[in-house]
């Protein structure tokens, strides 16, 4: 009779065990769950690319109507976000003028934490190169690869950013215009800032076809110049994705987008591309629109580059200056 009041006892006792143990295991799935950062959404960066590379954007010159429309649309996504002013802007515009022409960089911040003094500026250009003023068939240039992809990147992280609220540095959000021009919108933000208030710049362009150097990969400018690629490297070790030094050292890219804009103040900024540069038939050509481009090649380069550059973007790391030849 004791021996079995015994092994009822420990029945009981490992039946408690193990629903308490199911609990917890169930406690500790929802707590991992609740950590993991948001993914990258796809059907919002389809959204997104489908707006900014319309025809109704016009190809989004400065100075036109479809310019206007193309900054009303960032704003509106800013503003959705719950992003913040820059320095001391009223709104999200940084304005000026350029040759007789009225324009404005897009600016948003999302403050850090324990960081929230130094900025890593993510950073792409809104404008093209507009429409062809005559001839037949399509007169307009809706740039989707260059850049409306890099726009979309640079409002897909900062929905990331907004909604998991796990950057300890502050984050500037920047679509610079006339880029086409000759880097004029980020030359013009440059002259208003403290570099050395700046740690990074993430600069996105043309991100959203596959790369000569294969699938789930990225490239990147001025590699040699700082050690930012190694770091991101290092973060993207069992990941599946990996970041190469741009293939292409003979055009001279790392001058040619807006990160040499900073780069030249002393600010380790490089330019993630993806696009195969030299056998590229859609690049300044009225062709270049969504239907060329690979949604999950866009897509998980930004994811990508969220965990590429988050232990710069958490504060541990900091990427070396950028060193000129």
């Amino acid at each position: 009779m004791k021996k079995t009041l015994i092994c009822f006892t420990l029945l009981i006792i490992c039946s408690c065990h193990k629903k308490a143990n199911k609990k917890n295991e169930k406690i500790y799935a929802q707590v991992a769950q609740e950590k993991q950062p948001t993914k990258i959404d796809s059907t919002l960066i389809k959204k997104h690319l489908n707006i900014l590379a319309s025809d109704e954007m016009e190809g989004r010159k400065p100075g036109t109507p479809g310019m206007e429309k193309t900054t009303k649309y960032i704003e509106q996504q800013y503003k959705r976000l719950g992003l913040t002013f820059f320095d001391t802007l009223s709104s999200y515009r940084q304005k000026f003028s350029y040759t007789g022409i009225q324009m404005s960089n897009i600016i948003g911040v999302l403050e850090g934490k324990s960081k929230k003094d130094e900025f890593v500026i993510i950073s792409a250009h809104h404008d093209h190169l507009g429409m062809k003023k005559s001839g037949s068939g399509d007169r307009i240039y809706n740039g989707a690869n260059d850049d409306a992809s890099g726009v979309v990147g640079v409002l897909a992280l900062a929905e990331y950013y907004a909604k998991n609220k796990n950057n300890e540095r502050s984050l500037i959000f920047a679509c610079f215009t006339a880029e086409e021009m000759g880097l004029i919108g980020s030359k013009h933000f440059g002259k208003n800032i403290n570099p050395e208030k700046f740690v990074a710049g993430i600069n996105l362009e043309l991100i959203g076809k596959e790369p000569k150097t294969g699938p789930k990969t990225a490239w990147l400018t001025g590699f040699h110049r700082s050690n930012f690629g190694k770091i991101i490297q290092n973060n993207l070790i069992g990941t599946g994705y990996k970041l190469f030094p741009d293939p292409y050292p003979k055009y001279n890219l790392f001058f040619r987008s807006d990160n040499a804009s900073l780069a030249k103040l002393g600010v380790p900024s490089h330019t993630f591309c993806t696009t195969p540069i030299d056998t590229d038939p859609d690049y300044h050509k009225v062709t270049d629109e969504t239907s060329t481009l690979k949604i999950d090649v866009l897509t998980e380069t930004i994811q990508a580059i969220t965990v590429g550059t988050s232990s710069i973007i958490d504060g541990k790391d900091t990427p070396t200056r950028i060193t000129l030849e």
